[in-house]
């Protein structure tokens, strides 16, 4: 599949509305990220408007709220502001408190299209391989990073990977749940 102009038009916007984001804790900028996951989401035989939803999927909790995805709706379309959507566990400033945020996130989470399936999975693949680099690097000072913690952090991603495992299973699924199991390595 050849991709289209308009993700190069996505690439460019995403990488205007998150240029002075940085990963946590590192100088890494924030488009690295996107475009891991908008790989991860080709690699796994996703749809152009999957990838241009994987560049966008944080851009609204991130970025704006509901007028960043108004906007990503007018110029991507409906499929990409939906997939945007159901990656996004937060439309107020500020988010509220993470553990209800997360167990929200999970409950609605299985219900979700297989299109934004997809699109999270490879999110969570990329952020729990980045805690695992992190931790050959700092060792638990990363969990420090987290406003779950070390105990919520690995709640949270153990409990995605039994969702995706259920909800989304394959070669994707199975990362994530090698990538969780080095947390505790």
């Amino acid at each position: 599949m050849s991709l289209s102009k308009l993700y190069d038009e996505a690439l460019v916007y995403a990488a205007e509305l998150h240029r002075m984001q940085f990963r946590k804790g590192g100088n890494v900028p924030y488009i690295a990220h996107l475009l891991s996951v908008s790989s991860r989401v080709l690699s796994a035989g996703g749809s152009e408007v999957q990838a241009i939803a994987g560049l966008l999927h944080d851009a609204a909790e991130d970025q704006g709220g509901q007028a960043t995805l108004d906007e990503i709706r007018r110029r991507f379309g409906d499929g990409v502001a939906e997939i945007v959507a159901d990656c996004t566990d937060s439309w107020v400033d500020p988010k509220p408190k993470w553990r209800p945020r997360k167990e929200a996130y999970l409950a609605k989470l299985p219900h979700k299209p297989v299109s934004s399936l997809l699109v999270s999975l490879a999110d969570k693949v990329d952020n729990a391989e980045a805690i695992v680099r992190d931790l050959d690097e700092v060792g638990d000072a990363v969990w420090q990073r987290f406003t779950g913690g070390k105990d919520g952090t690995i709640w949270y991603y153990r409990t995605l990977s039994n969702i995706f495992d259920q909800a989304l299973p394959g070669a994707l699924a199975r990362q994530l749940a090698r990538t969780v199991s080095g947390f505790l390595s």
